[in-house]
């Protein structure tokens, strides 16, 4: 061959190598949920650097290393807050920093979590498979609506703690017959709209294996699917080396049990105890890395919360609307 032919050779088997490789990975989400914000800033919040100038909060949190940002969707919410054009509002917000989104579907007007899950009142009077094909629309239209304003979704989360099910009484745990064929519902709608986005199956308490292997065996019974299980973990600012190892062996059993990934959709601890809470959370995360491929990530739950706004105090600022140090973990 003379060189120009040797040249045109090596090209073409760099281009092979390139259309053929596998697509990069996505990166470790080192995420926050800021449900909260545009309300917050509504009612006269305000957010400042550490000098103490007003800043975007979205800005602040890229600077500590936050990269993906989870926003709950209710279906008809009294106030507005955490409807479709509110997620857009928060989600234009975080792809402006270059951050990766998580949609979490609560599927109720309000809050949804194991002590309450409660249908939507537009749903409220709807046969079980109405109830079905309402799940779908919803999940694909707040989606569909996302997507038509250029936002990119990496996840979807099918219902929000639902230990106990969802939509009550129909998809009330132990009704996995019913609570599969509700969560399918969502997971094909999200696969509809975004194909490559992976859907979580999200229950609280993430150091409780048992319940977990209970609600997913239960649920893989019943032909239910998921790509991801997610977590709550809020551990005491006294007890949280213990509560992070447990998390940890039951993020190492739902791997090897369900082939499945795993990520924490929530963690948070005492605004004032934010030493310990910087150092549960880089524990936290190094762990979630430890499982491999298969740990995707780490959300904190609402660092933007003013302490004591709707009662939680469990958020990553003070009282001037700076951030604390418990997100320099994430760095």
């Amino acid at each position: 061959m003379n060189g120009s032919s040797k040249g045109m050779c090596a090209w073409l088997a760099l281009l092979l190598t390139c259309l053929c490789a596998p697509a990069a990975a996505q990166s470790f989400a080192k995420g926050a949920d800021v449900s909260w914000i545009d309300q917050q800033e509504s009612s006269g919040r305000v957010f400042r650097n550490a000098a103490g100038a007003n800043a975007d909060f979205f800005a602040l949190l890229k600077g500590t290393g936050v990269n993906a940002i989870r926003l709950r969707v209710w279906v008809n919410p009294k106030d507005g807050w955490c409807d479709g054009a509110d997620v857009l509002n928060m989600a234009k917000r975080a792809k402006a920093q270059g951050m990766q989104i998580m949609i979490d579907f609560h599927y109720s007007d309000s809050w949804a979590d194991p002590g309450q899950q409660t249908k939507p009142a537009a749903w409220s009077g709807d046969a079980f498979s109405k109830l079905v094909t309402d799940v779908y629309a919803h999940t694909s239209g707040i989606l569909s609506y996302l997507k038509s304003n250029g936002i990119d979704v990496s996840w979807v989360q099918v219902g929000n703690e639902i230990n106990s099910g969802m939509l009550w009484p129909d998809g009330k745990t132990p009704n996995f017959g019913n609570l599969a064929q509700l969560i399918n519902s969502g997971y094909n709608a999200s696969k509809s709209v975004y194909p490559n986005a992976k859907v979580v199956v999200h229950l609280a308490n993430g150091y409780d294996n048992a319940t977990f292997r209970w609600f997913f065996d239960g649920l893989k019974s019943a032909g239910g699917k998921w790509d991801v299980v997610g977590m709550s973990h809020y551990p005491s600012s006294s007890g949280w080396q213990s509560a992070n190892t447990q998390i940890a062996s039951n993020m190492r059993d739902m791997v090897a049990r369900y082939g499945a990934d795993v990520i924490v959709s929530e963690v948070g601890m005492d605004w004032q105890q934010d030493a310990a809470t910087r150092a549960m959370l880089a524990d936290l995360v190094a762990k979630t890395r430890a499982v491999g491929a298969h740990g995707l990530g780490v959300f904190y739950w609402e660092p933007d919360a003013y302490p004591g706004w709707q009662g939680y105090t469990k958020g990553a600022v003070n009282n001037n609307g700076q951030l604390t140090q418990a997100l320099a973990a994430f760095q």
